[in-house]
């Protein structure tokens, strides 16, 4: 379970509730070819509050686990690793839906930083709003964010809501705002036949993607 952060407390006792944030592991890939630059060290987080109807990681849904770990935990598991990285490649968090879990991202992406680890983050964005306070959590977490991979799922609202049970709205949102940011970003999507693969979406979808890169221009 991950600990709250009280600001209440004095700011020493605050600090040393930081350093034992645990994320909600799923799992650890060693070897990540196609995950952002380079080769990756991949760290599956668990929670998701997407129902996607191809999903491939249906076990990462729940967010209940054991397997719960600090960020030098992981950190130190990943370094073991870093002689195959070379100078592009680092670490990627994805899930689930690694943003479920931004006090632990934000935790483990300042820490990878510290030790000079690129950070990428694989999320679909589902979490995103401007609101507080994940708001003030996510600009704190682009801090230390190298690159961003941002899954659309679906461009058009109605047919993500069948698809996903949300609204892409949000996200959409989240792609304007990396966008205006100038965080680095790649856009995801995935070909699924009879879901995903209709040529008015597809132009949709190409033609957003066109917008984000001549906003980062």
């Amino acid at each position: 379970m991950l600990t709250t952060l009280t600001p209440q407390l004095p700011a020493r006792q605050r600090m040393e509730i930081i350093t034992m944030i645990k994320g909600r592991i799923h799992s650890l890939e060693s070897f990540g070819a196609v995950d952002g630059p380079g080769i990756r060290y991949l760290i599956f987080l668990k929670g998701c509050n997407m129902r996607c109807q191809y999903c491939h990681n249906v076990d990462t849904w729940n967010p209940d686990t054991d397997n719960l770990m600090t960020a030098d935990e992981l950190l130190d598991k990943a370094e073991r690793f870093r002689s195959y990285w070379g100078k592009e490649g680092g670490i990627t968090v994805s899930g689930g839906e690694a943003l479920l879990q931004i006090d632990f991202l934000i935790d483990l992406f300042r820490k990878a930083h510290e030790r000079g680890i690129n950070t990428n983050l694989d999320t679909s964005g589902q979490p995103f709003t401007r609101e507080e306070p994940f708001f003030s959590k996510f600009n704190e977490l682009l801090k230390y964010t190298d690159l961003v991979m941002l899954d659309i799922k679906h461009i058009d609202d109605e047919e993500h809501k069948k698809l996903t049970g949300h609204t892409n709205k949000n996200i959409l949102d989240c792609a304007r705002y990396l966008s205006e940011q100038g965080i680095p970003m790649w856009i995801r999507h995935v070909l699924v036949p009879g879901i995903t693969d209709n040529d008015e979406y597809l132009k949709k979808t190409r033609e957003s993607k066109e917008e984000k890169e001549n906003d980062q221009c």
